[in-house]
This record gives C-alpha cells, structure tokens and sequence, in this order.
C-alpha cells in the first residue's frame, strides 16, 4: 500500500504542494507515523538508500524518514483506483485567474508574483470562490501570536 507523506516545509516553488508518496514493498502500512519531515528529510533519506552523504548542513540535520518503511517488504499487491478524468486536462482560458497567470513570466525561474500564481493554483483547485490562507513565512511560529 502506497503511504502518503506531508511534509513540514515548503518545497522551492510553493508549500502547498509539498507532498509525497512512497511506493513500495518496504513502506509502512497500517500504521500512522506523526514525525514531523520537510523537504530535506526527503533528501536525506534518497542519500541514505543511494549511500552518499549528505548535500548539505540542512540535509544533514534533516530527520531521515526511517519510520515510514520497514525491513520486512510487504509484496501484496494494492487495488488501483483509476482517475475518472482524463489526466491531459489544462486548466483552460476560463479557469480561475488564467488571465492574470497568463501575463506572468514563466520565461525563467523565479521571475513570477509568487503570491498572486499560488492564488491561482489555490483557486483552480478548490474553486473561484474559495479564499486562499494568507502565507506564513515563519519556521516555529511567531511568540508574540501565540
């Protein structure tokens, strides 16, 4: 059984698609591991089944993702559930914002309104009408909210 994984931390381009799936015989199933993994702990762990060292300092003190597999695989296969859309679907000129996103510059990497393209995102997702939350940009959060 595949197990999803969310991790704490935004990847480079925008923290509401920072997911993950592991699929294999060595994950963990049946079970729900709340150890708190980001980005780099995805990285480590990629280092640890190639046997290479850490990239970074941040991979490096990252906590690899150990509890989410197990040594004994698990070779029972998984129902597949078939999508029931096709998976070419764009959104189109009518999809929310597609306007606005259609005058940003994707020409090179961070050239965008990262704000206003996650709205975008946020918004083709979930709907016209929903209301994206306002970004944080905070690691352990802010004391004086608390």
């Amino acid at each position: 059984m595949p197990t999803w994984l969310r991790l704490g931390s935004p990847d480079h381009v925008d923290a509401h698609r920072t997911l993950a799936l592991a699929i294999s015989p060595f994950t963990q199933t049946g079970r729900v591991d709340s150890t708190f993994y980001s980005t780099a702990s995805m990285v480590r762990t990629i280092g640890l089944f190639a046997g290479i060292g850490p990239l970074t300092q941040f991979d490096d003190y990252s906590t690899p993702m150990s509890g989410s597999f197990t040594e004994k695989p698990n070779y029972r296969p998984y129902p597949v559930i078939r999508p029931t859309y096709p998976m070419n679907t764009v959104n189109t000129a009518g999809a929310p914002m597609a306007g606005i996103s259609a005058g940003q510059d994707l020409t090179k990497e961070d050239q965008i309104d990262e704000v206003t393209f996650n709205k975008a995102i946020w918004k083709s997702v979930r709907g016209s009408d929903s209301v994206m939350p306002a970004p944080r940009h905070e690691l352990m959060g802010d004391p004086e909210k608390d």
